[in-house]
C-alpha cells in the first residue's frame, strides 16, 4: 500500500513538471512571436515603401508613431465612432400584416365532427 502511494505521488509530480514545462514553453513561444511581430511589420512596411518609389521614407530610422500621434489618431477614431451611433427610442413596434382568407388555414374545416 505504501509503495502504491509513493508511485501515485511520483506520477503526480511528473505530471506537474510536464504541465509546467508545457505552459512555460508556450509562454516563451508567444513572447518570441509578439516581440518579433513589430520587426516583421516594420520590414514589410519598408519593402512596400520601396516598391511604391518612396525610398527616402523607407530609409528613416523609425517608422513608429510617437505617443502624441497615436493619441490624436485614437481620439479621432473615438469621435468618429461616437458620432455614427444614433439613439434609439426604445419602442418596439410590430406591424400586423393582414393575410388573405384561405380555407386551408381555417380551423373550422380541420375540426372533427362527432356523430351521435
Amino acid at each position: 500500500m505504501h509503495t502504491l502511494l509513493l508511485a501515485n505521488m511520483e506520477f503526480g509530480i511528473m505530471v506537474s513538471i510536464v504541465g509546467y514545462t508545457i505552459v512555460l514553453g508556450a509562454l516563451t513561444f508567444l513572447f518570441g512571436i509578439y516581440s518579433l511581430l513589430p520587426k516583421l511589420l516594420d520590414a514589410y512596411t519598408r519593402n512596400q515603401l520601396v516598391r511604391a518609389g518612396k525610398k527616402e521614407c523607407a530609409e528613416q530610422d523609425s517608422l513608429q508613431l510617437s505617443g502624441d500621434e497615436s493619441a490624436a489618431i485614437a481620439a479621432a477614431i473615438s469621435i468618429i465612432l461616437s458620432e455614427q451611433h444614433d439613439l434609439e427610442s426604445g419602442k418596439i413596434t410590430i406591424k400586423k400584416i393582414s393575410k388573405r382568407y384561405s380555407p386551408w388555414s381555417s380551423k373550422i374545416y380541420s375540426m372533427n365532427e362527432y356523430r351521435k
